[in-house]
């Protein structure tokens, strides 16, 4: 599908059309979920504006295409696509492992900040849980999901310990929940 023309007004009574042109509600669970892949989107592409290694950019990029391609198969309700291919959960475990390698064990929460770089990673961690909610409201209605939720559950972990590596790697001090 190519969009020729940005503002159609078709959607000025809150409807929307989906890549297999049925037209549903704005607030339908799928294009709640669709909003929430495309806001991940953009908060990764923030996050590679912050980052300065080619490699890790490349990384962050080939995500932004999976969710690309996990929201153009959710616009199509239900089709036989399956854009999101296997080898993508094992690349997120693989880093997941590489970057957690080197990392002191947990002893208590980590407040998101660090620096300006973490602090995004950690935003982008909090924006895949919900994009991972809004996947499982999205199957409790019958859509399927494919392997998308196995995906999404990794990407929040590989945001996680890829913040603390970047962390780590800049000097920045972790910030531990303090309980008192």
């Amino acid at each position: 599908m190519r969009i020729s023309k940005v503002s159609t007004r078709k959607g000025d009574k809150g409807r929307t059309s989906l890549g297999t042109g049925e037209r549903v509600d704005k607030d339908h669970p799928v294009v709640e979920f669709m909003g929430e892949v495309d806001e991940l989107n953009s908060q990764i592409g923030l996050s590679i504006s912050f980052c300065e290694n080619e490699s890790l950019i490349r990384d962050l990029s080939s995500i932004q295409q999976d969710l690309f391609n996990i929201g153009g198969e959710a616009s199509l309700l239900n089709s036989d696509l399956n854009l999101l291919k296997e080898d993508r959960l094992d690349f997120l475990e693989l880093n997941i492992k590489k970057y957690n390698e080197n990392l002191p064990p947990l002893k208590e929460f980590i407040l998101p900040g660090g620096n300006q770089f973490c602090a995004q990673l950690h935003i982008n961690r909090a924006v895949s849980r919900r994009v991972e909610r809004a996947c499982v409201a999205l199957s409790s209605e019958g859509v399927s999901v494919k392997n998308w939720l196995p995906y999404l559950n990794r990407l929040s972990d590989y945001f996680f310990v890829l913040a603390r590596n970047v962390s780590s790697e800049k000097g920045a001090k972790e910030i531990l929940w303090d309980r008192s």
